[in-house]
């Protein structure tokens, strides 16, 4: 992805000048872990909805080799972590967000998230991933340990990976590469009479419905021509875009598909399913209305943040906030989501919001952990604090979920002790320091 290829000399100079002027020493990533950690006395959210109380946990290797009631820590060479009254979380998921692939969003050179062109099914977010941004550590302080950058823009905008938040490379960072395609549904823009643009009438309703249609008619050629070419075995020439959705038309890759109203969520998932795909529906703001046809077909859903109005002017007000309460509460798979990427630190409070509008507090955690990581196909080794899996979570002074008592003490990730230091932190002190000396 190369979204600053035009990019003019004299734009590279000043996008390099204003780095320069935001630029602190970046912190450096957590050495691996040499001994045997036990974390005694904390209430432990496992992420699958259940508690231990005064439990403990104890990894080795980077990995959980045990985690329950209180117990008998092991003999030898371990370190013991004292957590009573405390609170153990599984590290949360960011989903669909382009973290990592914008910096300064007012700096072109820093965007990398969008490439030119509607079919870019070829385009691959980890390699574009930036893992000496600023903005990674923010979100680590609130218990955001991993992520899924996603590319964005197009009928079709290329694949996502999963990543966590504390690494040198994006080989280092990567947890599971080419996770999902995503595409984004075609949707008729809604009419408005009159006369506008200049003077211009605007189009009719008929006209931009007929647009919406060929616009479908393309991806359904596109996806018959690529389904084509996933069976034809060793093609005689290479065709990277078809190339690359042979991992989703065999199910190594899932098909996350951008739809918002209920016709557009079915009419998608229609669509995947006449190519043997059962997809995955992101936003999905009108998904509470079509909860039976979303469980006939086993879907899965990452819906937006509540803290937003409604999309209709005869809806609840308060939809969006139950919106996800809905759904999970009728068996479906709920991942929880938010717009940008300096915002992912609010994640876990749109989960807080969530479960104050209907759903039950662990399984508000579970759409930002092991629900997350079950769409994303990395359950096996995260989401949840379970034996085998990685040794990634953080220790909370109290509820994480609550922007009152989150107060991240603690973070591990693959059993390494992570810096919890960041450029919001240091600015604090600086300006407090500052004021204080002033002060006296």
């Amino acid at each position: 992805m190369h979204n600053n290829i035009r990019t003019t000399f004299l734009g590279l100079a000043l996008s390099a000048s204003s780095l320069i002027c935001f630029a602190q020493a970046n912190i450096s990533p957590a050495k691996k872990q040499t001994k045997t950690i036990a974390v005694t006395g904390a209430t432990i959210h496992v992420g699958n909805g259940a508690i231990i109380e005064n439990g403990t946990i104890i990894f080795s290797n980077g990995k959980i080799i045990s985690v329950g009631a209180a117990g008998q820590v092991p003999q030898g060479d371990v370190v013991q972590i004292k957590a009573d009254g405390k609170h153990i979380y599984p590290g949360f998921i960011a989903a669909t967000t382009n973290l990592g692939l914008t910096e300064i969003e007012a700096v072109k050179a820093t965007l990398d998230f969008r490439e030119i062109g509607d079919y870019n099914s070829h385009i691959r977010s980890i390699v574009a991933y930036n893992t000496d941004s600023k903005v990674p550590a923010t979100l680590r302080s609130n218990g955001v340990l991993m992520a899924q950058p996603t590319p964005q823009g197009g009928a079709i905008s290329g694949s996502s990976s999963v990543v966590q938040l504390d690494a040198w490379n994006w080989e280092d960072a990567a947890l599971k590469t080419d996770d999902a395609m995503h595409m984004t549904w075609p949707v008729t823009p809604r009419f408005r009479g009159g006369f506008g643009g200049g003077g211009r009438m605007q189009a009719s309703p008929e006209s931009l419905a007929e647009r919406t249609q060929a616009e479908i008619a393309k991806l359904h050629a596109f996806f018959a021509e690529a389904k084509a070419y996933a069976e034809m075995g060793k093609p005689e020439v290479i065709n990277t875009r078809f190339e690359a959705m042979k991992r989703v038309f065999s199910g190594d890759e899932k098909l996350f598909i951008a739809a918002e109203s209920q016709k557009d969520i079915v009419v998608a998932v229609n669509f995947a399913k006449k190519y043997g795909i059962t997809p995955v529906i992101t936003g999905a703001d009108e998904g509470y209305l079509v909860v039976d046809f979303l469980k006939e077909n086993n879907i899965a859903l990452v819906v937006k943040q509540p803290h937003a109005l409604p999309n209709n002017n005869d809806d609840d007000v308060n939809m969006p906030y139950k919106n996800a309460a809905v759904l999970a509460n009728a068996g479906l798979n709920v991942v929880l989501s938010i717009d940008g990427y300096w915002q992912q630190r609010n994640l876990p409070f749109m989960a807080g919001t969530v479960s104050a509008w209907g759903l039950d507090k662990e399984k508000a955690l579970a759409t930002i952990t092991l629900n997350a990581a079950k769409v994303m196909g990395v359950d096996k080794i995260t989401g949840s604090l379970e034996n085998g899996k990685d040794a990634t979570f953080f220790i909370s002074a109290g509820d994480a979920l609550d922007m009152r008592t989150n107060k991240v003490e603690q973070a591990f990730i693959q059993g390494r002790d992570i810096n919890l230091d960041n450029l919001h932190k240091q600015l604090d002190k600086k300006f407090s320091d500052k004021y204080v000396s002033e002060v006296k």
